[in-house]
């Protein structure tokens, strides 16, 4: 991934300054799971484009919910 980032073939367009707010209440709701900042900025994410899934192999992704209460689409090893 990080190569196809430095090729600019992939970019990354997402400003943490920009939702501290969201990010901050997603860690906290998922206080007990331990969600890191990288999990909560990838859920962020999702909820920004409602096409977007996650690829992943963190089993945490699914208990973690976008806008409260929707599943993210997951891509898994295991389908």
């Amino acid at each position: 991934m990080l190569e196809l980032v430095r090729r600019d073939v992939v970019k990354v367009a997402f400003r943490l300054d920009e939702h501290v707010a969201s990010i901050t209440k997603l860690m906290s709701k998922y206080s007990s799971a331990s969600m890191s900042l990288a999990d909560a900025c990838l859920v962020r994410m999702s909820e920004l484009d409602s096409q977007a899934a996650v690829m992943t192999v963190d089993a945490d992704f699914r208990i973690y919910r976008r806008h409260g209460r929707q599943a993210i689409p997951l891509i898994t090893p295991n389908g």
